[in-house]
């Protein structure tokens, strides 16, 4: 598949709907091979497909940057953590998986509650889901909870007081991962044709909707 092909809102489109519970790709291999990318096209089509095949290295990265500026911060780190799962549930696979487990854990305590908790039923449009796909988290939309999870670490930002210094943190952990997947040689790995299957079944599924 030609990277240079798929646009920024594909890339957050199959980025959205593929399963993030992979573990990330081992140290050595993320850390090696690096060369500088001879045009803007093919820095463009390397950046994107090393943010796709790396994606969870540089979600923990993200993540270790921003602890380490939270350390002395402790509101900072659960104002972090809540702004984490804020992004989190924008993934498809991760709003259903939290939903379950949620949704599992109080029908141990109250199965009526949990009941409720089902998502509603989706009307079906020619033998197939409608076009719009709609992602329910313990049966509320996900927007509710992207929305409850936002202001919650915003409060905790601005009562920890340092909302500037954890921006900082946050800037330079994004610079990191750009740098990172601008110079990383993309593997053959990451050129198999299941790898690119992998990306064109997502991308297909979101084409379509």
């Amino acid at each position: 598949m030609d990277w240079g092909n798929v646009t920024a809102e594909d890339l957050i489109g199959a980025l959205k709907e593929i399963d993030w519970t992979s573990p990330p790709r081992p140290l050595n291999e993320f850390l090696s091979k690096f060369t500088i990318p001879r045009s803007y096209s093919k820095w463009s089509s390397r950046l994107k497909c090393n943010l796709y095949y790396y994606r969870t290295n540089y979600f923990i990265l993200i993540l270790l940057i921003l602890g380490v500026a939270c350390i002395l911060r402790p509101l900072a780190i659960l104002a972090t953590a809540l702004s984490a799962l804020a992004i989190a549930f924008f993934n498809d696979s991760f709003a259903a998986s939290f939903s379950e487990k949620v949704t599992r854990t109080v029908r141990k305590f109250s199965p009526h509650l949990a009941a409720k908790m089902r998502p509603p039923h989706m009307p079906v449009i020619r033998g197939r889901p409608s076009a719009k796909k709609s992602v329910y988290i313990c049966g509320q939309p996900r927007l509710l909870f992207v929305l409850l999870f936002s202001a919650a670490s915003f409060l905790l930002w601005y009562s920890s007081g340092s909302l500037l210094y954890v921006s900082w943190a946050y800037v330079i952990s994004i610079f990191v991962t750009v740098l990172h997947a601008s110079f990383r040689t993309p593997n053959l790995k990451a050129r198999l044709n299941t790898f690119r299957e992998e990306f064109r079944a997502v991308w297909r599924n979101y084409s379509e909707l």
